[in-house]
């Protein structure tokens, strides 16, 4: 790619950078709302700079989409997917082992990498996966040198969609090409009077990868590494793409909802601060000249009366109640509305049964999430194996309980199956490994894999 078109953005993409901005606001609150406030906060129609000034400086944020997603990435992955590797590949287990445990080499779990994944899709409608391979100098010429190279120890990069800036699909659909623009601070040398801005672009097509780096403002663009990537064998672009739906899409079906409640809560405080310092007022048909203060005293006459200047309470009664509808649907938007918080003494009379109903629509949600993420689980872990050449069968599995009933509840159905005599060996040993895995589902996968062995090696009668 020529170096002056590497910095080209993409049309959706310039369309849709300040929404991400505004998204990951929103999602992540806090500081980053106060920072930001001036660009959420509406000015009201000739309102003083001053009085402005001091509201963006009282900002408050009260961040219940942040809590929303966060709360169905934790429940999606409460219980981690099942990875199922079969065949007789063991090096190749052994892999897979390591990778579940850290698969961006900085020790992320496999399951936790996706969790994130899942936010950022969340947040931002989609989340960007590369697989990429170690890079050597040296030629290698067998598997076994791959192996002991390092070459072919697969690992995952995670970018969020502000920083995928061009690309391009063919006709049916598939990536044809990709670039990634990433920035940071960075000083060269602890010596170094000051910090300078780096930015790097990668280039990634069907075969190759190009780097671009600028740093500073002096230093052109120059490309600094190129070569073929991990998957130019497969013809695949190394990128894999997490998106939700738009109706899944929780941040872009709530955001306006969350901004017009951080404004209304905030117009909400600063009206109630300003009642807090009520005008005296004087009722007297007399010129008025004295001096009124905290040390000083005023003469009244026979007529005349004090009082001080306050607000009812009717506007800023409706406003409370406009605050809470806000808030209750955000969370109707977002599928959680038994989460909104209003308990009344009727809910607390609900039935076990009942609460179970009114979750069903939440968890077919979280299922349709749990689709999603095996299925970028499965295309990932796949085109890993291709790109390596392991003779295994990779199959993902789970993500679709999140009750809170006791293990014990499972374990009664299925011995009510088992009972039936239904007379299959095959059904019986999917049965113990359903059953194993959920017990086991926080062990780690060597474990698994080695019980499922076991099961499968074992004779059960028909």
């Amino acid at each position: 790619m020529n170096i002056p078109n590497i910095n080209r953005e993409h049309p959706e993409y310039t369309t849709r950078r300040a929404m991400w901005k505004k998204y990951r606001d929103l999602y992540a609150g806090g500081e980053r709302m106060r920072e930001n406030g001036c660009e959420y906060l509406v000015r009201r129609h000739r309102e003083p700079s001053e009085v402005y000034a001091e509201r963006v400086n009282r900002i408050f944020y009260e961040n219940y989409i942040g809590s929303i997603v966060d709360w169905y990435a934790a429940t999606l992955l409460r219980r981690e997917p099942v990875l199922l590797f079969e065949g007789s590949d063991s090096a190749a287990k052994d892999f897979y082992n390591i990778l579940s445990e850290d698969c961006d080499l900085k020790g992320t779990s496999f399951s936790e990498f996706f969790r994130q994944r899942l936010i950022q899709a969340l947040v931002c409608g989609s989340s960007y996966i590369v697989v990429d391979f170690p890079r050597a100098s040296m030629p290698v010429f067998t598997r076994a040198d791959e192996d002991a190279s390092g070459r072919s120890r697969a690992y995952l990069v995670d970018y969020w969609p502000d920083e995928v800036i061009n690309w391009s699909y063919d006709q049916a659909g598939g990536l044809e090409w990709a670039v990634i623009r990433t920035s940071c601070l960075q000083q060269s040398k602890v010596t170094d009077a000051r910090w300078e801005a780096e930015t790097r672009w990668i280039y990634y097509d069907r075969e190759k990868f190009q780097i671009y780096r600028a740093a500073g403002e002096q230093i052109p663009v120059e490309l600094i590494d190129e070569g073929p990537h991990g998957l130019a064998p497969l013809g695949k672009v190394p990128i894999f793409r997490l998106q939700v739906s738009d109706g899944l899409w929780l941040m872009n079906k709530a955001a306006l909802l969350q901004l017009e409640h951080f404004n209304k809560s905030n117009a909400l405080s600063w009206a109630l601060t300003m009642s807090l310092f009520a005008m005296p007022v004087v009722y007297s048909d007399r010129e008025w000249n004295q001096i009124v203060g905290e040390s000083y005293y005023i003469q009244l006459g026979p007529e005349d009366r004090f009082g001080w200047t306050e607000p009812d309470g009717k506007v800023y009664q409706i406003a409370a109640d406009n605050l809470v509808r806000l808030k209750d649907e955000i969370y109707r938007v977002c599928y959680l509305i038994n989460h909104a918080g209003n308990v009344s003494s009727s809910d607390l009379r609900q039935s076990a049964a009942s609460k179970q109903r009114d979750f069903s629509i939440t968890q077919e949600v979280l299922r349709a999430y749990g689709d999603t993420v095996k299925d970028t689980m499965k295309q990932v872990l796949r085109a890993i194996a291709e790109a390596r050449r392991d003779d295994l069968s990779i199959d993902v599995s789970g993500l679709d309980e999140f009750d809170i009933g006791d293990f014990s509840n499972e374990l009664d159905d299925a011995k009510k199956l088992l009972d039936l005599g239904i007379g299959s060996g095959t059904l019986k040993k999917q049965v113990f490994k359903k059953l194993a895995f959920k017990f086991l589902c926080d062990a780690r996968q060597e474990v698994k894999n080695q019980v499922a062995e076991e099961i499968d090696a074992h004779e059960y009668a028909q």
